[in-house]
This record gives C-alpha cells, structure tokens and sequence, in this order.
C-alpha cells in the first residue's frame, strides 16, 4: 500500500468526519434526522423502526457504533419496546452505507437528494436481497414523507466486476454507465457507516495491475475482509461508454439542467483525451495522499468544474465556457443569500468564500452577479433565453460524443432496451414537432404566472405572418406596442395550450383578446381555458419503463368544437328548418349543413408529450378523426379520459353529444381485434365519406357524386370488408396489432438458428426479411448508429434525433404470440413486464 499507509487511514477518518459535519449543516433537520438514522434503520431489524419488513431480512452494518444522537433514539425505541428485545443483530451483513452525489460538497444544498450506496456480498441468496430492497423502498418512503428524497441503491460488491446488465429503473443508471459509474463514487462518495474503501488507499499507477495488488495486500495481512471494502479499479473507461452517459445526463437534464451542462461537458471532456483520460476520482485520489487538510482540491464539484474549464479553453469555446460557468454558480448558489456579507460564524461561511472567490476570478459584473442571484424572480423571457441556451449546450456535448464514437468505430455497450427508454424520454422532453407543446421551465425558475395573457391574431394580407400572437402584456397601445411576442401558432388554441402547461396561465390570470376575422369571442376563449384546466393538470405522473418500451398511446384526449369556426355564428335571425330526418349536425337542415367548422385536439400520450392538433373547413370532422385514430395502435387502450367540448352559439350540446358519440364509436372500431377489416360511412354536409379501420391503420375516401336528399338515420353506418384471407400469412398478426405511425419498429422472430424481421415504418408500410442470419445485437447498434448519425433536420439542425426505432421480439407462449422489448442478453429479460398478447 502507499508508504503512509497509516497516517492516511487515520486522515481519512479525520476528513470523512469534517465532510459529515458540512453535510449535515447544508441539511434541514427533516434531512438531518434521515441521514443519522439510517444506519440506525439498517443496522437493526425491529418492527417498530421504519422500514420492517417480516422474514429474514439481512441487518448489521460492519463496525457501526452509534453517536450520541442515534444512541438516543435506540434507547427511546428500546423503552417504547419495553426494553432491548428484537434490537439486537447477528451478522454484520451490510458491508457499508456510502453517500456519492453533491453530498458534502460546495453543490449541496438545503433541497438537494441524499443517494447512499448500501454494499452488500454478492453471495446474498436472492431472496434475502429481495428483502434488503422492500426495506429499502420501504425506507426511503419513510423520508419522503419528511420531504427528504433518498434513493438507496442495493450495490453487491463484485458489480464493476461483472457485466452491466441492470435496467435503467427510477434514479438507477442501468447498463447507460458502468465504470464511469464507479468513477463518480469513489471521487464523490462519504462514508456514513462501514467499511473503508480500498481503492482510496492503493497507489494511484497501478492500472491493470491493480486487482493483483489489492489480492497480496489481503494475503499478506496488510488489509483484512473484515474492515475493508474492495469495489475494484479500472485501467481506463471503455469508450464504449460514452454513447450511454451521454443519454444517461440529457435525461437528468429534464429535472437538473444545470448539474447535466456539467456532466455532459465532462464527458465530453473525459472522451476528448481518450485513450489516456485523466479521470477525477484519481485526481481526488493523488489531493488526498498529499493533503495537511480538507479544502475544495478535495471537493469534487471544484474538481469538475476545473477540468471543464481547461477543456473549454482548449478548444476555445468561450460561449460555452461561460454557460458552464453560470450553471455552476447556479448549482451551489442554491438556497444561499449571497446579498450579504460572508461572516465566518455562518455555516455557509466556507461555502460562501468559495463561491465569492470564483466570481472574482471571472471577473463578473454586479449586473450579471445581480440577474443570477434572482432566479426566484425570473420570468419567461428569462426562462426561455436559459432553455434555448440548456438545450443547445446538451446537444452540442451529445453531438461531440456520437461523433467521438463513430471516429473510434465503437458499438454502444448500453443495452437496446435501456437506449429505447432514454431516448424516448428524450423525445418527450426535447424533440420540437409540430403540434407539440414544448416545456420550457426545466427547474429554471419557480413560478412563470403572468397577470396578463393577451392572444392578438393577423388576418393573412397584412405584413406580419397570418395567424396568432402570444403576449405577456395587456392590449393598451402603452403595454403592447414594440413589445415582442412570446410565441407564435397558425391556431389560437395551442397558444392557450402552451401559456397553461407552461404555467403562465394561472387562476388570476387576465385574459385578453383582439380578434379580426375568426368567430372566437372573449367568453368562448374563456370557456376553452377553464375546461382545458379541469381536463388536463399541469404536471402528470412519469412514464413508467413499461410504457415507454411500447409503442405510445393516447391517455388524455380533449376536442374543442368550433372555437374559432363556428358555421352557426353567422345565422341572422334566419328559419332553420329541420325534422328527426335533418337534424345530424354534421348534415343539418335543408340545406344539408355541416355545422362543425372547426376542431382542436389536444392529447397527453403515454411518453407524456403533449400535441395539439387543429382542423377547420367542410372535412374538419373527417380529418380530425383519421389523426385521431392513426395516433392509435390496435393493440392500444382506449384514452383513460375523453371530453368534447364545444363553443357554438347554437346547438351546442347536439354538435356536442353527437360527435362524441361518433368518437367513441370509431375508437371502439379502431381498437376491437377479433373482427375483420371495417368500412364506416359518414356524411358531412351533402358529401359522403367511406372511413377505412384496417389492422395497420385508418385510411378515408370520398364518395363520388352528390346526394340530392337525406339519407335515413336510423342505425350507425358502418359494415364489415372481408378481404381475401390467404393461407400462411406474410406477418403475423402480432406486428399488425402493434403497428404505431410515426416511428419505426422492428419486430425478431426466431426461426431455428436464424430469425424472421419485420419492418414498418412511420406509415406502418411493412418489409419482411425471412432467414436473416448474424448478430441481432450488431443490427440493432448499426441501426441506432445510422438513426443518430443523421439526426440534422431542416429547421432543427440544433436538435439530435431521439426518435429511434423500437425494437421487440416475438415470442410463442401456450399457442399465443406475444411481444417483448429486445434485450441483448435474453437470460436477463424481466418477463413480468410483457406486452399485450394477441
């Protein structure tokens, strides 16, 4: 070991100290009380202490010995339990708790969640790690109900010793990080309870030769099993692990944007000086050995921001560089006033002085120092510059990893499951569409509520762009004039859309309206926001892996009739004539009108995107329900909440009821999978149009000629098309049930030593392979590299491409097919989360 071998463990005993106690300062009481009782709760195996769970749970962390404060809570749980029955341990079976994250650093703050490693042995019987990971969950329930969030990761000490094959789950990274993993924990981690590491005490050169090392260090008698912990090193990270940080930080972004601008710039850092990256926990390491005392060369978040600053400079990046350096201040400013004046009785004191010393290296304005420092304040203007800035940072970094990985020609060793499910999380988040309510308040700022919402539309002709404006302001020339707009839509209601989930729309709000050649009114709009509020929450649960390793479907559908073209609106004390024969508003009266002039569809899909949709003109109707039910897979469920609403001035509730009642209808025909092909007739004003439901999709065609009278009404229109049913069909009926518009996928289907592919593509046109020979794993990484090689779009070019394809397997189980997300190591596959079967 290193020549000071003692004299380090004795230092690393005095600075794991010094780290607990700043950790404890920058906590809430709430998050104090978590962070000295857990290994309280661990240690002990007692069904008073939270987290019990019955059975032979494993209990005992080595060497632990309470403090004062912990003696006493055992001591008042020992006389609440009438005296110290049950709270004794046996075994000592929890090899250490270890913090990792901003804990103890200059980046922690009052909010900040507590990760804690909990290593165990990897020859735990599986059920009894089971156990240890209710009671975890159990546990970390316990601190969210005092507002602390603690994620406890179950880690077996042979795990960067094995292949990754863990699934990304909640906070855990899955197969997206391995080493790089490993190489956060040991330049971020606190010991709360156990064992020490070994890794800290080794030379730092060993390299490959380090597994040896550390094996005569434990024959020969300087460390023993009892006291040490051995997660093992690394010669180098694998470039192959890059692909999956990087996705791994964009995801964080969605809840950390500033943290993943560090992150992501790191590993942007790490991979420009492969193959000899100089990695940080060995730059922690080689401060440690030299160190007199604890200072911020030993505070990892200092550690990073200094390697990608020098990186940033290297290759001149000043713009960036000076992001970096707004995140980071950001970052550890959090929760601190930094308006007065730095008192070295303060718990932040140290802190404080750290952070008032890089801003006068930097050499900041009081003007720019002043703008950070009111992020509680910030607004959308503000908010929106800092998105655009997040984003383009990111995707830069994501753009520079891919490219570092197609010039070493690597594959990804993330696993094609966990690539489907970040990504897709991704594209929920980030990828910009048409119709797309993009959600631009990334934990930027608190709270975006405006008191004036003003929606101002321009007729085409004139010289700004036809359609409709968005403004913070009110309508006053004094307000609006010079004023630039917030957003711009061809359509009134994907602006009210936007301002609500982007929480600009709130219950105060004022709203306003100039209006010049729609039929919206001031009230109408009002109508639109109250029964868009009570239909769709600002924020919905997460996606769940399940969902998003499936094609995406339809939760949350709202359809707003006639808002902006309303055929009813111009009738001028005229007659309407109608009888039980007429009165279909869709071909209403004599004069056979359709009185649906205008549609919106607003949905929330089960990747928690939001779409807004508008339709208008005589084929309103028809148009709007083909989109509908083309964002629908046969195999999907219904939307879990349908409304329609509309805005007519008359008839509204017949125009109402009867769409909805026609909505309902095709979806039930889209969705139903024991009959055949179905053709549905629907007629809109005096035209007739044949509604195609087919198993891949839904396809409409216009009747020729023009009816002279109205048809009876008395039965739904729709009949069933049998088609030519050939023998030994080409796909099977699975992939057909599966078919989702919009994304590719691609379905394997084993067929003795080769397998069957099919393929469809956005429009769920198929191709079929038969007898495909080779790696499935190659495909799918030659795939993936083509899909993120060419992920420029026009107009977006800022923007990577998370739409990647799906992939899934067919399997045969008791004469059913049924379809699971592909996994390169099938052994592993959690078939408790199967898809739907047929």
């Amino acid at each position: 070991m290193h020549a000071n071998f003692h004299r380090l463990v004795e230092r690393c005993e005095q600075f794991n100290q010094q780290k607990q106690a700043r950790a404890l300062t920058a906590m809430n009481r709430y998050g104090q009380q978590v962070f000295q009782l857990l290994p309280v709760l661990l240690h002990y195996h007692h069904p008073l202490l939270p987290g019990y769970v019955p059975g032979d749970v494993p209990a005992g962390v080595c060497h632990f010995l309470p403090n004062q404060r912990q003696q006493q809570f055992i001591d008042e749980l020992c006389e609440a339990a009438n005296g110290h029955q049950g709270l004794e341990h046996g075994r000592s079976e929890i090899f250490g708790l270890y913090s990792m994250g901003s804990t103890s650093s200059i980046g922690q703050s009052r909010h900040s969640d507590l990760d804690v490693w909990v290593c165990y042995s990897h020859r735990m019987a599986p059920e009894r790690v089971a156990w240890l990971q209710q009671k975890c969950v159990l546990i970390s329930q316990w601190a969210e109900q005092r507002r602390v969030e603690l994620n406890l990761f179950l880690i077996p000490d042979n795990k960067f010793r094995t292949d990754n094959q863990q699934l990304v789950e909640g906070e855990s990274c899955g197969s997206a990080q391995h080493l790089l993993l490993l190489d956060e924990f040991y330049r971020s981690h606190l010991r709360i309870a156990g064992k020490r590491l070994v890794w800290m005490f080794a030379p730092g050169k060993l390299g490959p030769r380090y597994d040896r090392f550390v094996a005569e260090q434990f024959a020969n008698g300087t460390l023993n099993t009892d006291e040490w912990l051995d997660l093992g090193g690394f010669a180098r990270i694998p470039a192959e692990e890059y692909f999956g940080s990087a996705l791994w930080q964009l995801y964080k972004s969605i809840d950390s944007p500033y943290k993943a601008v560090l992150k992501t710039v790191l590993m942007e850092a790490y991979s420009h000086e492969y193959p000899d990256t100089q990695l940080l926990c060995r730059q922690l390491k080689g401060h440690f050995h030299t160190a007199d005392r604890l200072d911020e060369r030993q505070d990892h978040y200092m550690l990073m921001l200094e390697k990608v600053t020098g990186y940033l400079k290297s290759i001149g990046d000043d713009k960036r560089l000076d992001l970096v350096r707004r995140c980071f201040y950001l970052k550890v400013s959090e929760g601190l006033d930094l308006s007065r004046d730095c008192d070295d009785q303060d718990q932040d004191y140290w802190r404080r002085t750290q952070i008032n010393q890089l801003v006068s290296a930097w050499d900041w304005s009081t003007e720019k120092v002043a703008l950070l420092n009111d992020r509680a304040h910030w607004k959308v203007e503000e908010v929106k510059s800092a998105y655009g800035e997040l984003l383009e940072a990111l995707m830069q970094s994501y753009r520079n990893l891919i490219q570092f990985a197609r010039r070493n020609n690597i594959s990804e060793s993330i696993n094609p499951e966990d690539i489907g499910i970040l990504s897709r999380k991704l594209y929920a988040a980030f990828e910009n569409l048409p119709g797309k309510v993009q959600l631009i308040n990334l934990h930027i700022a608190p709270d975006l509520g405006e008191a004036d919402i003003s929606l101002v539309q321009v007729p085409e002709g004139r010289f700004n762009k036809a359609g409709w404006y968005l403004y913070k302001y009110g309508l006053t020339p004094a307000d609006i004039i010079g004023r630039r707009p917030l957003e711009y839509s061809g359509y009134a209601g994907k602006l009210i859309a936007w301002a609500h989930f982007n929480g600009l729309l709130v219950t105060d709000t004022r709203l306003h309206l100039f209006n010049q050649n729609t039929d919206i009114s001031h009230r109408h709009l009002q109508e639109y926001r109250g029964d868009l509020a009570r239909l769709f929450p600002v924020r919905a649960p997460s996606p769940s892996n399940l969902a998003l390793s499936r094609p995406c479907e339809v939760r949350q559908l709202g359809i707003f009739l006639n808002l902006e073209q309303d055929p009813t609106a111009h009738w001028r004390d005229r007659p309407i004539e109608f009888n039980a024969r007429t009165s279909d508003p869709f071909s209403f009266g004599q004069q056979l009108e359709n009185l649906v002039g205008s549609v919106e569809v607003l949905y929330r899909n089960s990747w928690d995107e939001i779409r807004t949709l508008h339709f208008s003109g005589p084929t309103a109707v028809v148009d709007a329900l083909t989109t509908i039910l083309g964002k629908m897979h046969q195999g999907a469920s219904a939307p879990e909440n349908l409304q329609v609403f509309c805005y007519s001035r008359h008839f509204r509730s017949l125009i109402r009821t009867r769409f909805e009642q026609l909505i309902n209808e095709c979806i039930g025909l889209r969705l139903a999978r024991e009959q055949g092909s179905t053709v549905k007739t629907l007629l809109l004003g005096s035209e007739e149009y044949d509604i195609f439901f087919e198993r891949r999709g839904v396809s409409v065609q216009q009747r020729k000629g023009v009816i002279s009278e109205p048809l009876p009404r008395q039965k739904p229109t729709h009949s069933t098309l049998r088609l030519d049913q050939q023998e030994g069909k080409p796909v099977p009926e699975v992939v057909d049930v599966y078919a989702s518009e919009g994304l590719m996928q691609y379905f394997f289907e084993d067929s003795g030593d080769d397998y069957n592919l099919y393929i469809l593509d956005e429009a769920n046109r198929v191709e079929v392979y038969r007898q495909v020979a080779g790696s499935k794993d190659e495909l799918v990484q030659s795939i993936n590299r083509f899909y993120t090689s060419h992920q420029q779009v026009a107009g977006q070019s800022h923007f990577a491409h998370f739409n990647l394809p799906q992939y899934y397997e067919i399997v045969a189980e008791g004469g059913q097919q049924r379809v699971l997300p592909y996994r390169t190591v099938k052994e592993d596959r959690d078939d408790s989360r199967p898809c739907p079967t047929t």
